[in-house]
């Protein structure tokens, strides 16, 4: 990593520290700066976490951020990963970061993506610290919010599913962040499920900026079929519970959908012009 930048990878995980698989991906693709697990105090299997990774275990109080941020409800209980997100930038001071990046525990790869004679081609990661650099490079030039990879789920079809857009105005899943030394100033994510999505949307028809790039993709598990982490809360209300929760966070631009040819699921369907300020060439620009 760079020499002049305190940087960290943050893994939000629960229930599962037998099977963080993020924590060996990362590895596995040259990544050789500090990895973090951010666990909570109701975790039933913290004790195992702390005897695994010892001093990468970084324990928060879900109580302490309870009434910090909109969970958007008035259902019971907290196994939802919400708390750990708003708990992170406190963690980022208190270790004297410049950046870190917000991951969740089960990618199983990271890839580059890039297309060669036509078609889509996956290249594999050798020096993720780089990548890292790069991507920090961008979230200054940018002034952006966040910015994420693309997950593996939008690039089924290849080029004729990703077309030539090689940017996108949405961040989620994955997150590098910029370390505020004053909190006012933090992104607070809202909403018991689906809290990426519904914060870059309540943020972005503001102004702010979030984006997801293509030429860099991770895998993950499927949602619903790993014990753990938001799986609990998914089973318990359904797919279609967790989309509405951002319908309700931008009615005006957000929808229930269907997401698939087959074997189709209910998801959020955002539609983008109604959604965020439009970024205008600079050729436009006022002298």
């Amino acid at each position: 990593m760079s020499a002049n930048r305190k940087i960290a990878v943050f893994i939000l995980t629960n229930g599962r520290p037998d099977n963080v698989i993020t924590y060996k991906t990362l590895r596995a693709v040259g990544y050789t700066g500090k990895i973090y697990l951010i666990v909570d105090d109701e975790d039933n299997r913290l004790q195992e976490y702390k005897d695994k990774y010892k001093d990468e275990v970084i324990v928060f109080s879900k109580k302490d951020y309870a009434h910090k941020f909109d969970i958007m409800d008035n259902f019971t209980g907290s196994k939802v990963i919400v708390y750990a997100r708003n708990a992170c930038n406190d963690i980022a001071r208190k270790l004297g970061l410049d950046y870190f990046f917000e991951y969740e525990d089960d990618y199983s790869r990271f890839t580059y993506r890039k297309y060669v004679d036509g078609s889509l081609k996956t290249i594999r990661i050798k020096d993720f610290d780089s990548v890292l650099n790069v991507v920090i490079d961008a979230l200054n030039n940018t002034k952006s919010c966040s910015i994420a990879f693309t997950q593996a789920g939008e690039m089924q079809g290849g080029v004729l599913a990703i077309g030539h857009v090689h940017l996108k105005r949405k961040a989620m899943n994955s997150f590098v962040f910029k370390v505020n030394k004053d909190k006012s100033d933090d992104l607070i994510f809202i909403g018991r499920m689906n809290d990426d999505i519904n914060t870059y949307l309540t943020q972005g028809k503001v102004g702010k900026l979030f984006f997801q790039v293509a030429n860099v993709m991770l895998d993950q598990g499927l949602t619903q079929q790993v014990a753990g982490g938001n799986t609990e809360a998914y089973l318990k209300s359904g797919t279609y519970v967790k989309s509405f929760y951002s319908v309700m966070a931008e009615p005006s631009c957000v929808k229930i959908g269907s997401h698939g040819r087959t074997n189709a699921r209910v998801h959020s369907s955002v539609k983008w012009k109604m959604a965020v300020p439009k970024i205008l060439d600079e050729k436009h620009k006022k002298l």
